[in-house]
């Protein structure tokens, strides 16, 4: 998704708004794709981010200054924590950031710093394996030594140039060679320091003490690395900065000494060494701008609630609404110890009410942010089956995809840890009478196992055989004239009027077909 950012403001003027610039995931993803998960209560699966429409969240929820920021927030969003220890410091660093204006300003100057493209790939420094130097590498430094004796010797014996030029033909190729190599490293450790540089002005600012002083170490111990790598960031500058003229002299001396791959390897050498070190100083920067990121979210945001956790079964909410819908209804609800059921007709927002739940779920326990007045709600993990599709590649049917999501479900709601299941039109993919008594039993069983579950359903017929473990609801429209108008408003109880055939009516189907539906309708009630 692209937009156009106006280039004349800073900022710190967009503190509060959304961004205008494009996003490209497969970079904003890479240090969620890459990191070790094994410490974090739930991964949000592709298939249910899916669901939820998670790009077109992010894009929202996105406030962040920096790549780095920006990583951090996604992973952040994907992965749901255990209990959070550090929250109180992280809402009172939010709370200062909100309301103190040079705080804003002098903190996304600085971020900003990392904003540049290539600072995507300072993750890479430490979670790829990096370059290992050829069975040959020795020659290099055999050369270097060549070039420097023989340019030496030409003071004494001018013939000694013919020599010292074989010997740069030769360290062409290896320089050459390099190339190639040094490109793909070029980009991440010029940005790795700057983010060092970042990572500093961020340590000196009282505010986040309570976040920098863990990274002391770490930084004590990249400053010992940073001369030998600094010439990365001095080549990108001078490619970008100076004349051809010198940049052509400066190329013809890292050929005749071979300056790039003996850099390039005695540098890899260290980063190997210093993978911790580096993510510490990641992800300081990237706690900083997500909470930097919260705090505009919520700025720009003109009804929001922190959530309040239950540790019974239960979901309450008042004013709920979907963030990225303009001009939401908002709704309120009251479960306890009960899923929902909820009925209504094409578009009137049953679909979009259960996104709504699992995106305010999600983002409670993320961001501790939720899109209502007030929410309580269970620590649960988020899974759902709303948007499937036949896998033609595969040779798998709609039918059978869901019958295989389902399964998951089955598999995972027997755990201790309580989840929240959302399920759109189960099973439509077969027929009436097998649907029916396949999705009672499926949602009487996913029920009955401390869970919540929240379904979304043509079939009436589900109401009378679930109301032991489900809370009916519904959202009904109401036609005037030739218009079908939806208020969006959550009802209890299981829709009593459907207007399906009178939707045919108002756009001019044939009378005969409006007549027999009519007919096979008075027959079937």
């Amino acid at each position: 998704m692209f937009f156009k950012r106006n280039k004349t403001q800073t900022d710190s003027d967009h503190f509060g708004q959304v961004k205008e610039e494009a996003f490209y995931f497969n970079d904003i993803r890479t240090y969620f794709d890459k990191k070790d998960k094994k410490d974090y209560a739930q991964v949000i699966s592709d298939s249910t981010a899916n669901d939820l429409d998670f790009e077109e969240l992010f894009i929202y929820l996105d406030r962040t200054n920096s790549k780095v920021g920006q990583q951090f927030l996604y992973k952040q969003l994907r992965c749901l924590p255990h209990e959070n220890e550090t929250l109180p410091e992280k809402e009172l660093l939010i709370q200062k950031i909100m309301d103190d204006p040079s705080l804003q300003k002098s903190t996304a100057k600085v971020l900003n710093q990392l904003n540049a493209k290539e600072a995507d790939n300072i993750c890479n420094l430490f979670q790829d394996a990096h370059l290992q130097k050829p069975k040959w590498f020795p020659l290099t430094r055999l050369m270097t030594a060549l070039s420097v004796l023989s340019l030496l010797a030409i003071f004494y014996y001018p013939q000694a140039f013919f020599i010292s030029l074989l010997i740069f033909i030769i360290n062409m190729g290896f320089h050459y060679w390099n190339k190639r190599n040094l490109l793909q490293y070029s980009s991440s450790i010029g940005q790795l320091m700057v983010m060092l540089k970042v990572a500093e002005k961020l340590k000196q600012e009282d505010s986040f003490h309570a976040f920098s002083k863990d990274i002391n170490p770490a930084l004590k111990v990249l400053k010992k690395i940073k001369g030998n790598m600094s010439y990365f960031q001095l080549d990108i500058k001078l490619e970008a900065d100076t004349t051809m003229i010198f940049w052509g002299i400066l190329e013809l001396t890292k050929i005749y000494f071979l300056l790039e791959p003996l850099l390039l390897f005695s540098s890899l050498v260290k980063l190997d060494s210093k993978r911790r070190e580096i993510e510490e100083i990641y992800q300081f920067i990237g706690q900083v701008d997500s909470l930097y990121s919260i705090a505009s979210l919520r700025a720009g945001t003109k009804t929001y609630c922190i959530p309040s956790y239950e540790n019974e079964l239960a979901l309450k909410a008042k004013g709920l609404y979907h963030p990225l819908l303009n001009n939401p209804v908002t709704n309120s609800l009251s479960l306890t110890e009960k899923s929902m059921l909820l009925t209504g007709s094409n578009m009137s927002g049953k679909t979009s009410f259960i996104r709504t739940v699992a995106i305010n779920c999600l983002t409670a326990q993320t961001i501790n942010t939720c899109f209502a007045e007030e929410l309580e709600l269970p620590k649960m993990k988020i899974h759902s089956a709303i948007r499937i599709s036949d896998d033609l590649l595969n040779d798998k049917s709609y039918y059978f995809e869901e019958v295989l999501r389902i399964k998951e479900m089955i598999a995972i709601s027997k755990q201790d840890t309580p989840c929240l299941f959302l399920l759109d039109e189960l099973y439509k993919g077969t027929n009436t009478v097998e649907r029916i008594a396949a999705a009672e039993a499926v949602l009487h069983y996913l029920a009955q196992h401390n869970n919540l579950v929240f379904v979304a359903t043509h079939d009436i017929e589900l109401a009378d055989l679930l109301q032991e473990k489900y809370e009916l609801y519904h959202f009904s429209e109401s036609i005037e004239g030739e218009k079908v108008a939806f208020d969006y408003k959550l009802k209890p109880g299981t829709i009593t009027e459907t207007n399906a055939i009178r939707i045919l009516a108002i756009n001019h189907y044939p009378q005969e077909i409006i007549d027999r539906a009519l007919n096979h309708l008075k027959k079937n009630l």
